[in-house]
C-alpha cells in the first residue's frame, strides 16, 4: 500500500488512505453506477470499469478522499466550512458517481494491480469538477446534491443578456430548492405548446427549419430552462443570423446552439462583438470565426481577463504573434484552462524531459488539457520501460506531440505490441512516432502484410504516410530494383 498524502474529509479530521483501511473492514458497495449527463473532460478515457475489482476497503477509502477533493473544491469556489460540509453530507450518490469515474479514467491502473496516490486521485477529478462548473455555473451545488438529476441553470433573461458566463462564478451558490424541477416542467411545457391555429411556438418552428430535432430543443430547454423563453425576433433570429453573417454553415447552426444555448441570451451589441473585436486583438483570425465558434461556441462568454491571461501565458512560453493567432484559432478550447492549475503545470513537466514547450504548444495545445499525473506520465514511463531515453521521449514528443492524447490500453499497447512483430529497429519510432496515430487494422497491418508479401522493406515513414497509389509505386519500384 502506498502511503499517501493526508487530506481533510468534511467534519472529520486528518486521515490517510492506509489509516482509513486500517480502520474500516466493511464497505457496501453501490449496486448503482451513476453516470454524469455533463460534458466529459476531453481528457478522460472512455470506457466502463467492474467496481468488483476493486477491494471494498479500497473503495471506502477512495470515497473518503473522493469527499476530500470535492470539498475542497467548493470551499475554493467560495463556500463556507459549514455549506461545503452541509453539501457533501447531502452528497453519496455524486460521491460514488466520482469514484466510479475515477476507476473508468484509471482502469488500466486497476487491472494490473495498482492502487492511485491521492495526487493521481486529485488529478484525475479536479479538471472533471471543473468541467461541471463550467457547465452549471452558480447551481454546481444543487447538481451535487440531485446528482444523478441535476437541476439546471437558471438565469432571468435580463441577466443572461447583461452578463456572459464568469469563468468562476460559484461563489453565490444556493442551496436546492423544490421550485427547480417544476420551473424546469414549465420550461419544457412551452416547447409542445400549441397554439389555438395548431402550430407550434413560432421560435420552436424556426428552430425545426433551422434542422434542430424537437428532441433536441427539449434536452437544451432541460439544462438551460431560459432558452424557451427566449423571443425569436428579439433574441435567437439576431443572433442566428449574426452567426450565418459570419460564414457559419447553416447545418452547424444547431451543434452550436445545442452546445451553447447562452449565446442566444447575451447581448450582441453590448457583449458578443465587443469580446470579438477583443479576441481579434490577441490574435484570433478574423477569417476563421466560423471554425471558432463551431469547435468551441464557449469562447465568447468568457470574461476578457480570462482570455487575456491565457494568451499572455502563451506569450510567456515563448509562442510569436502569428502562432498565439494559430493556437487561439486552432484549438480555441484552450481558453477554458485553468492557467495556474492546468497550462504552467504542464509546460513546467514537459520543461522537465527537456521539449521545447513553445514547439509543442504550437503544435499540439490540446495536450495541455491532459492530465499530469493520469496521461502524461503513464506515457513518459511506457516508453522509458521499453527501453528508449528521456531524450528519445522528448524527440518523439516534439516530432508527435498528439502521441500524449493516446490511450495506453486502446492504443499504445496493442500497436507497440505489433511493432515488435514487424523487422524495424525501435530507434524507426524515434524517427516517425506518427506510427501511434494510424489504424492498426485498417492501415498498419494490411500495408505491413502487403510489403511482406512482396518481398521488399520500406521506411516505416513510407509505409504508413504515402498515399495508397505511390505505396503500391514504391513497393513495384523496389521490387523492379530487387529482380534487377
Amino acid at each position: 500500500m502506498k502511503a499517501s498524502v493526508p487530506f481533510r474529509s468534511s467534519g472529520t479530521p486528518f486521515i490517510s488512505r492506509t489509516t482509513f483501511l486500517q480502520s474500516r473492514t466493511e464497505l457496501t458497495v453501490p449496486q448503482k453506477v451513476f453516470f454524469s449527463r455533463a460534458k466529459h473532460a476531453e481528457s478522460a478515457i472512455d470506457g466502463s470499469f467492474s467496481l468488483r475489482l476493486v477491494p471494498p476497503t479500497l473503495l471506502a477509502a477512495e470515497k473518503e478522499e473522493a469527499k476530500a477533493v470535492l470539498t475542497l473544491f467548493l470551499k475554493k469556489q467560495g463556500l463556507s466550512n459549514a455549506v461545503a460540509a452541509r453539501t457533501i453530507n447531502k452528497s453519496d450518490p455524486f460521491v460514488d458517481h466520482l469514484v466510479s469515474r475515477l476507476h473508468s479514467v484509471h482502469k488500466s491502473r486497476y487491472l494490473v494491480g495498482r492502487e492511485l496516490t491521492t495526487l493521481e486521485i486529485r488529478d484525475a477529478l479536479i479538471p472533471y469538477l471543473e468541467t461541471l462548473l463550467e457547465e452549471y455555473g452558480p447551481i454546481l451545488v444543487d447538481v451535487v446534491e440531485n446528482f444523478p438529476d441535476p437541476p439546471v441553470k437558471e438565469k432571468s433573461e435580463e441577466n443572461v443578456q447583461k452578463q456572459p458566463l464568469a469563468e468562476n462564478s460559484v461563489a453565490s451558490v444556493s442551496p436546492s430548492t423544490p421550485t427547480v424541477d417544476s420551473r424546469k416542467l414549465k420550461a419544457l411545457a412551452r416547447v409542445s405548446d400549441v397554439s389555438p391555429t395548431g402550430k407550434l411556438p413560432s421560435h420552436i418552428v424556426y428552430l425545426i427549419e433551422l434542422g434542430m430535432e424537437l428532441e433536441a430543443i427539449r434536452e437544451v430547454i432541460r439544462k438551460f430552462p431560459a432558452f424557451a423563453y427566449y423571443s425569436l425576433e428579439g433574441k435567437i433570429k439576431p443572433v442566428v443570423e449574426f452567426l450565418l453573417d459570419l460564414g457559419v454553415p447553416k447545418a452547424d447552426i444547431p451543434t452550436i446552439l445545442t452546445k451553447r444555448p447562452q449565446l442566444c441570451g447575451i447581448s450582441l451589441t453590448e457583449n458578443l462583438i465587443p469580446t470579438m473585436a477583443f479576441l481579434e486583438e490577441l490574435g484570433v483570425d478574423k477569417k476563421q470565426w466560423a471554425k471558432v465558434i463551431y469547435r468551441f461556441p464557449p469562447l465568447l462568454t468568457y470574461s476578457r481577463q480570462k482570455l487575456k491571461a491565457t494568451v499572455d501565458f502563451l506569450y510567456e512560453m515563448g509562442l510569436s504573434a502569428d502562432n498565439v493567432s494559430k493556437v487561439l484559432t486552432r484549438c480555441p478550447n484552450i481558453i477554458s484552462y485553468s492557467v495556474e492549475d492546468k497550462l504552467r503545470p504542464t509546460a513546467d513537466y514537459f520543461r522537465s524531459l527537456d521539449v521545447d514547450v513553445a514547439l509543442l504548444l504550437h503544435r499540439s495545445p490540446q495536450t495541455f488539457g491532459l492530465s499530469i499525473e493520469g496521461n502524461l506520465k503513464p506515457v513518459t514511463e511506457f516508453f522509458l520501460e521499453r527501453g528508449y531515453s528521456l531524450g528519445d521521449v522528448a524527440t518523439m514528443i516534439s516530432r508527435y506531440g498528439t502521441l500524449y492524447t493516446f490511450s495506453l490500453p486502446e492504443n499504445l499497447m496493442p500497436k507497440w505490441e505489433f511493432f515488435l512483430t514487424m523487422v524495424y529497429p525501435k530507434s524507426e519510432l524515434i524517427k516517425f512516432p506518427q506510427y501511434f496515430g494510424y489504424s492498426l487494422e485498417d492501415r498498419i497491418k494490411p500495408r505491413y502484410e502487403t510489403m511482406k508479401k512482396c518481398g521488399v522493406q520500406v521506411l516505416l515513414n513510407q509505409m504508413l504516410s504515402l498515399s495508397e497509389q505511390d505505396f503500391h509505386k514504391l513497393l513495384k519500384k523496389k521490387m523492379e530494383k530487387k529482380a534487377s
